[in-house]
């Protein structure tokens, strides 16, 4: 019996054609919401050549973390001032039709009892979803931020971000990258602080740490010393003591080819102060670049106003003049360590970053100079 042929035997196979990537579009919205110890913060951006533009903005002191030195959870009252504030936040997404965007929560919700509990109910509340990073990747992203600031003569980079919770150091060598492509190197870092096969002349992360102590939780630490000048020695040392774990401590820096790039309030005010600036601006201080003796003259005449006459300064302003010494105490401890004639003023971070990480990844950033 003559086996019988399978139907369609013989035929050509059908080619199956795999959809064409759609390309990405370029004119498309952005947003990078950043909740922290003290702030919520969002930034709406559209792509510019290897940036981007800012298109929209919130910024609101919401002190989430007042309280959780004490109780170890979130108080009711920080959690409402920070739902309302994420609300505004909703509407100006909605308003702008942002569909691309990362919004993250630090270390005020890492370490509170309720902080999951918190993130719930934003999401409830506003249909906003914030992601809960860890140190590392808010480290990472600090980094990437302030890649544009990175001197092309620079070999030793400290990346200084002083938060409201926790302050995140990273310690990276590009001695090895050719000078031109030094601040794309800090860039690339985007992918990870270790990441595998990369066929550039890379970047080497000597070591990072993230200390629990900002301006916000170091302040609480010794909330109950009375004097102004002790309370702030004793900040100073506090936090020194809590870098001896990091690997560059103990290393004595050469300030030639080293510089500090520092991003927080706390930098852009002192920035400010020595500008003598009657009313903050932001395209005087980012990237002013500052010596430790220049810092240490404003942080003496800090301690001079005292606190009635930090209140009234309007370089340091209602908002911030309870947190300038913790955030100073901070940055004299680290200009102890590694005095530097080079500290670049960074008024961008985390925000920034996480626009850059997400257009990167979506390719519709130019790969041209900063």
């Amino acid at each position: 019996m003559t086996p019988r042929r399978p139907r369609g035997a013989g035929a050509f196979p059908k080619a199956v054609e795999s959809p064409a990537p759609i390309p990405p579009d370029p004119g498309a919205l952005y947003a990078a919401l950043d909740l922290g110890t003290n702030s919520c913060r969002m930034l709406i951006a559209q792509p510019r050549g290897s940036g981007f533009h800012v298109v929209d903005s919130f910024s609101k002191s919401v002190q989430l973390g007042s309280g959780l030195e004490r109780t170890g959870r979130l108080s009711r009252a920080s959690m409402a001032r920070t739902v309302q504030a994420m609300r505004i936040c909703q509407q100006k997404l909605r308003r702008n039709n942002v569909k691309r965007m990362r919004l993250v929560a630090t270390e005020a919700c890492r370490r509170a009892g309720n902080g999951d509990e918190f993130i719930r109910q934003v999401q409830r509340e506003t249909g906003l979803r914030l992601d809960i990073i860890e140190p590392e990747e808010e480290a990472r992203l600090a980094v990437v931020s302030c890649a544009p600031l990175v001197s092309t003569h620079t070999d030793q980079l400290l990346v200084v971000d002083i938060g409201g919770g926790s302050t995140e150091l990273v310690w990276i060598d590009i001695s090895s990258v050719p000078h031109r492509d030094r601040p794309r190197a800090i860039m690339r870092l985007q992918a990870g602080f270790h990441p595998p096969n990369n066929p550039f002349p890379a970047a080497r992360v000597v070591d990072w740490i993230s200390v629990p102590l900002g301006v916000a939780t170091l302040r609480d630490q010794f909330i109950d010393v009375e004097d102004d000048a002790a309370r702030y020695a004793l900040m100073s040392w506090f936090f020194e003591e809590n870098l001896s774990g990091f690997a560059p401590y103990k290393d004595e820096q050469a300030r030639k080819g080293f510089q500090i790039v520092g991003t927080s309030g706390t930098v852009t005010t002192v920035a400010a102060s020595h500008l003598g600036l009657k009313r903050y601006d932001r395209n005087k201080v980012d990237g002013l670049r500052m010596t430790s003796d220049q810092i240490d003259r404003v942080i003496r005449r800090y301690l001079e106003l005292g606190p009635a006459g930090r209140r009234r300064d309007p370089r340091i302003g209602e908002d911030r003049h309870a947190l300038i010494m913790s955030g100073a105490a901070i940055l004299q401890a680290l200009l102890r360590c590694w005095p530097t004639d080079r500290l670049s003023v960074a008024d961008r971070g985390l925000r920034e970053g996480l626009l850059y990480a997400q257009m990167s990844a979506d390719g519709v950033l130019e790969d041209g100079p900063f």
